[in-house]
């Protein structure tokens, strides 16, 4: 997954409920949970504090690779899909999910 910077991302204010669904579709794809098991590890809300995400609360951790933990899921104004995680210095990193990562 390719690691951007925030500055160099327009994330998308609002996301419309199709927009959500999409994204947690994506989330069970990329996770290879299409029956949606994980639901209750992974719970995703909806939040537009400063963007418009699907996060997880903060007490929650949900690893992914070794030492990452996701946070959330999102959309640029350019309809790419960001993955917000903390690595292991707990510093949020922004990856961009692509379809070799969703046609695993």
């Amino acid at each position: 997954m390719k690691t951007v910077a925030a500055s160099q991302l327009t994330f998308k204010k609002r996301l419309s409920m199709i927009e959500q669904r999409s994204l947690e579709d994506t989330v069970k794809r990329w996770l290879n949970d299409p029956e949606g098991k994980l639901k209750d590890l992974l719970p995703l809300h909806y939040t537009e504090d400063v963007f418009a995400k699907l996060e997880i609360k903060k007490e929650s951790q949900f690893t992914i690779y070794t030492n990452e933990y996701f946070r959330y899921i999102t959309l640029t104004e350019d309809n790419q899909i960001i993955i917000g995680v903390l690595d292991s210095n707990h510093s949020l990193q922004h990856r961009v999910l692509t379809l070799d990562h969703l046609l695993v």
